[in-house]
């Protein structure tokens, strides 16, 4: 039998770390499955793709409409036929103070970071566990946000320790399978995310300099389909401070507030 390359399915596919990991995992040797709102930009990345020799399939979903993402994982099988990785990368945030948040904003935020998510990955087991002999990764794209939030986004923060919350139990429950659960918790990275999170620019001007590039994010996530792990945390200095925070929260506050006030 002819061994079958690994499926690797992105949400949030048309740009920013998203496009840069479907473009990285075909360069891996894996076929991807590409999904997003934008159906021209998939199309776009799937003929860069494929005039690269990889194989790209191109599938319109928005996952914050949770009542039809199990009718577009029956359609997407049955076309495509494998699933071996998710990964949930689609997720947006907007920076406000709480006095000054939209409350559609909040909603879509919890919609599209933590809900669907959820929906999605609740999908996806169903034919890791059936289809895959039980073997299959469900990677969560979460954030350092997650560890610790900051002023003007206590929201995108409050989307981002569900999704670590949610990770962490899931990979408990699945302790006795052959599927594995990672949690990818990046530092702020130059995409296009900050055009509806940051429009003032302020945050930007303030952490560019330690801003991680896209390119380098994807290509250590998807090292962790080879080598699967618990986290991914990058920088790494940015950890070791919501590792401290964790441990001490009122001596960081106290000494570091200021300084994580850049938004």
């Amino acid at each position: 039998m002819m061994k079958r390359n690994k499926v690797v399915w992105i949400t949030g596919a048309s740009s920013g770390l998203g496009r840069d990991l479907a473009i990285e995992a075909s360069k891996q040797g894996y076929d991807v499955v590409l999904l997003a709102r934008n159906r021209s930009k998939l199309h776009e990345l799937k003929k860069e793709i494929e005039s690269n020799r990889g194989k790209a399939f191109v599938y319109q979903l928005d996952i914050s409409q949770t009542s039809m993402i199990e009718d577009k994982m029956n359609k997407i099988m049955q076309e495509v036929g494998q699933i071996d990785v998710l990964i949930n990368n689609a997720g947006f945030g907007v920076f406000d103070k709480v006095e000054f948040a939209n409350m559609n904003d909040v909603e879509e935020m919890f919609s599209v970071n933590v809900v669907g998510l959820i929906a999605l990955s609740k999908a996806a087991l169903s034919y890791m566990l059936r289809n895959n002999n039980g073997h299959g990764h469900i990677i969560n794209i979460a954030s350092q946000a997650g560890k610790l939030s900051t002023p003007k986004s206590s929201v995108y923060a409050a989307t981002k320790h569900a999704v670590l919350g949610f990770t962490n139990g899931l990979r408990l429950e699945l302790m006795d399978t052959n599927i594995h659960i990672s949690a990818v918790n990046p530092g702020p990275i130059k995409t296009p995310f900050f055009d509806r999170a940051d429009q003032e620019g302020t945050y930007v001007k303030n952490v560019e300099r330690w801003m991680l590039q896209s390119e380098e994010v994807a290509r250590k996530t998807i090292q962790l389909i080879k080598k699967p792990k618990r986290e991914l945390n990058m920088p790494k200095w940015m950890n070791v401070g919501s590792t401290l925070y964790l441990l001490m929260p009122k001596a960081i506050e106290r000494v570091a507030g200021k300084r994580l006030n850049q938004k």
